[in-house]
C-alpha cells in the first residue's frame, strides 16, 4: 500500500472540499432569504454530508470535564487519569484501550459512565505515524510489557477492563503476573467483546485472518510512513485502510445513516444531525499502528489463537491464564456482535480454572452489537450496572 498516493488523493479532493465549503457558507446562510427555499437547503446538506466524510480528522477531544493528567508517558501510548475531587476513596479502575486503528477517545462513553463511581485511568496509544524510527519497535509483547507495568504503577487494588481487541493482551499481562505471583496482581478484570477463540463464532475478521497468508497482510496492508510525518520511515497499518475495513463491512448502514443526516439537515432538525454527526466525528477519526504490532496480533490472536491452544509466549516465557487465582474475571459479549462474535470471550472462563466459581461472571447481553457493549443506551443501563457491582464486589 503507497502511502503516498492516498496523502495525494486527498490533497487532489483540495478544490473539491473549497466547493463544498463555499456552498455551504451561500446556501446556509441563515441571513439569505434563499437559505429558507428547499433547493437551498438541499444543496447546503449535501454539502455539509460531502465535508463530513471528506474531512481528514485528527485525534479528537475527550470533551470531558474532569482534569485529565499524564501519570505515564512512552513513546507509543501514554497512561492518563481523569481527575476529580472525591470525599471518599472509589474503586481504581485503569480501562485498555484498543490499538486497532480508532484512539482511544472512542471510549468517552465507557468513561463517562465509570467516572462518577471509579478513579479512571486509560491506556491512550499514540499514532504510529508521529513515533521517530529512532523510538524503536513496538509489537504485541510490548503491548503486553507496557500493561504490566502499568497494572504495577495503579497497585494492587487495581481493576482492569479491557475492551475489544487488547483482550488476549490484558488476559496474558494478568497471567504473567500471577505466575510471579506479583503483588500488584488486580482485584478483578473485565473483559470485553474481544477475540479470544477466534473459532467460536467465525466473523469477518476472523474469516480474513484465516484465508490469507501473513505475508499478504504484510504485503497488502502496511506501508512506509511518508517523510513529511515526524514517524518518517516507520512501518505502519495505516489506519485509512483499517477504516476502509471497517466501512466495507457494512456499507449500507453507513449510506443510510448519512441520508438520514442529508434528511435531518433539509427539514431544519440540527439537533438529530449532529448527533449522527458526532458519531462519525469519532468513528472517522483514525490513527496508524506499529506493523509489527498489527501482524504479530494477526499471526497469534487471529491465526494461531495462541491461548486458546496454549503456546502463548512473551518474549520466550509461557502464557499460563491457569495461574490466575486472585483476580476475579467477568466477561462481556454483545449478541449480535459481528467483529468479535459469542463465545470468543465467553472462552476466558475455560483457560482461568484456578479461579473460584463465586469469582466469575458472564454476561450476554441481547440485542447489542460490537460497539453497544462498551457505548450507548444499552451499555450504560444493562451492561455497566453489571460492570460496577462486580467490581464493588471484588474490592
Amino acid at each position: 500500500m503507497n502511502y503516498e498516493l492516498y496523502d495525494a488523493a486527498y490533497l487532489a479532493m483540495a478544490p473539491a472540499r473549497w466547493s463544498a465549503a463555499t456552498a455551504k457558507f451561500f446556501f446556509g446562510n441563515p441571513f439569505s432569504p434563499f437559505s429558507y427555499t428547499l433547493p437551498a437547503r438541499m444543496i447546503s446538506a449535501s454539502a455539509d454530508v460531502f465535508s463530513g466524510v471528506a474531512e481528514r480528522r485528527g485525534k479528537p477531544a475527550w470533551n470531558v470535564p474532569e482534569t485529565i493528567a499524564t501519570i505515564d508517558s512512552r513513546p507509543f501510548g501514554d497512561l492518563i487519569r481523569f481527575e476529580r475531587p472525591r470525599t471518599r476513596e472509589v474503586p481504581r479502575v485503569l480501562l485498555v484501550a484498543p490499538l486497532s486503528g480508532h484512539y482511544a477517545t472512542l471510549l468517552r462513553g465507557t468513561v463517562e459512565s465509570l467516572i462518577d463511581e471509579h478513579d479512571v485511568y486509560i491506556t491512550d496509544w499514540t499514532d504510529a505515524r508521529d513515533v521517530p524510527v529512532s523510538a524503536g519497535s513496538f509489537d504485541l509483547d510490548d503491548y503486553i510489557g507496557y500493561l504490566m507495568d502499568w497494572i504495577r504503577l495503579l497497585g494492587p487494588d487495581v481493576h482492569v477492563i479491557g475492551v475489544c481487541q487488547p483482550v488476549p493482551a490484558v488476559l496474558s499481562a494478568v497471567a504473567l503476573m500471577a505466575q510471579d505471583d506479583d503483588p500488584a496482581q488486580p482485584r478483578s478484570m473485565v473483559l470485553m467483546g474481544g477475540p479470544l477463540d477466534v473459532d467460536a463464532s467465525p466473523t469477518a475478521p476472523t474469516k480474513l485472518a484465516a484465508n490469507r497468508t501473513l505475508e499478504w497482510f504484510d504485503r497488502e496492508l502496511t506501508a512506509r510512513v511518508p517523510s513529511w510525518y515526524r514517524g518518517a520511515g516507520r512501518r505502519v497499518y495505516p489506519g485509512f485502510l483499517q477504516l476502509g475495513a471497517f466501512v466495507a463491512m457494512h456499507p449500507d448502514r453507513h449510506i443510510e445513516a448519512h441520508l438520514k443526516i442529508f434528511n435531518a439537515l433539509v427539514r431544519g432538525d440540527d439537533e438529530d444531525a449532529a448527533k449522527r454527526r458526532a458519531f462519525y466525528d469519532e468513528y472517522l477519526s483514525v490513527m496508524d499502528i506499529p506493523a509489527e504490532f498489527y501482524l504479530q496480533t494477526v499471526d497469534v490472536v487471529f491465526k494461531r489463537a495462541a491461548l486458546m491452544s496454549g503456546t502463548m509466549t512473551w518474549r520466550g516465557r509461557p502464557v499460563d491464564p491457569a495461574a490466575i487465582a486472585r483476580t476475579a474475571l467477568m466477561t462481556v459479549e454483545g449478541e449480535l456482535d459481528d467483529i468479535s462474535g459469542p463465545g470468543q470471550t465467553f472462552a476466558a472462563h475455560g483457560l482461568t480454572t484456578s479461579i473460584l466459581a463465586e469469582d466469575r461472571e458472564h454476561l450476554l447481553q441481547p440485542g447489542v452489537g460490537h460497539y453497544g457493549v462498551f457505548n450507548g443506551r444499552r451499555y450504560r443501563e444493562s451492561i455497566y450496572p453489571r460492570i460496577a457491582e462486580f467490581i464493588a464486589a471484588h474490592v
